[in-house]
């Protein structure tokens, strides 16, 4: 008989710490799933742009995990902050550096006005064309500032494509009369963004432009547009040669000019476009024609 009962009480104890065991277990992984929520909500606090305070908790497996995602979110704020700073300094100096040029331009053109007649054409032409570069840099400049430092507010309304692509060319057309290229916009449907018109319209003509001054006489520059339920596409490509392949990586890069660039421009205007679409929830993108010429692909996502 206590030999029985003493089996009883091994089997239940054996079991009670079975029990325990697994209740032990149970409550261990819970603690560390709700440490590892907490630290999740965290990281998704940070990327929405919540505080960057983490709250202090008991010391236990997980603290040292904690401390490290800590310092790195604090190293990360600092370095965001300082790139925030340089890039308002930056902006700042375009500014004033702009408004610095504007003066000595406006005097050099008074100046041309009064000796326009004392010298002979061919100069008083190159002097003009020289200061009309000059106010278009000073121009650009100005609004470049404007962008970084976010002053210049974008007026969301629903621009229809189609028309957006027609006025831009039609502006334009001047130019593609001269240099006896044509515009094609074929009609494609219903489509629509929602966008700045004036300012949209602006970043395409500067698109078609480069376009136009790479595509030979009786050549064609197309434009096309297609909506699907992420994006609104628009595709400008030409019959020119295309793109250096040198020249890709930096065709939207601030005052780049390429090896074909046409003399007398800033290398401004395709960084401009590339600043006004990213501000609206956009992006552009450069690249070859399997076939020959040149394709710029524009794709503004649903806001």
């Amino acid at each position: 008989m206590g030999i029985r009962m003493l089996g009883f009480y091994l089997a239940m104890g054996f079991l009670a710490g079975i029990l325990f065991c697994c209740v032990w277990v149970f409550l261990w992984r819970k603690r560390g799933r709700r440490r590892i929520d907490g630290l999740r909500e965290y990281l998704e606090s940070v990327n929405t742009g919540g505080g960057a305070i983490l709250p202090k908790g008991r010391e236990d497996d997980f603290s040292g995990l904690q401390d490290e995602i800590y310092k790195t979110v604090t190293e990360l704020y600092q370095t965001r902050e300082a790139a925030l700073s340089a890039k308002s300094h930056f902006a700042e100096n375009l500014y004033n550096i702009a408004h610095q040029i504007k003066t000595p331009i406006t005097s050099a053109s008074l100046s041309l006005q009064m000796v326009r007649y004392e010298m002979p054409s061919d100069y008083f032409d190159q002097i003009k064309m020289q200061l009309s570069i000059l106010t278009h840099l000073e121009e650009a400049l100005l609004l470049l500032a404007r962008m970084d430092t976010g002053m210049l507010v974008m007026e969301k309304e629903e621009v229809d494509v189609f028309t957006l692509l027609e006025l831009a060319a039609e502006n334009l057309q001047e130019l593609f009369r001269r240099a006896d290229v044509c515009a094609e916009i074929p009609e494609t449907g219903e489509v629509s963004i929602r966008a700045d018109m004036e300012w949209t319209m602006e970043a395409v003509m500067n698109l078609m432009k480069n376009a136009l001054e790479h595509t030979p006489p009786g050549g064609v520059v197309r434009c096309a547009y297609e909506q699907n339920p992420l994006y609104t596409q628009i595709v400008i490509t030409d019959t020119g040669s295309g793109f250096d392949r040198e020249d890709l990586p930096y065709l939207f890069e601030r005052f780049y000019r390429g090896k074909n660039a046409k003399k007398g421009g800033i290398g401004i205007g395709l960084a401009l476009s590339k600043a006004i679409i990213e501000s609206q929830n956009g992006i552009i993108t450069a690249r070859n024609l399997t076939d020959g010429g040149a394709c710029f692909e524009i794709r503004f996502y649903g806001q």
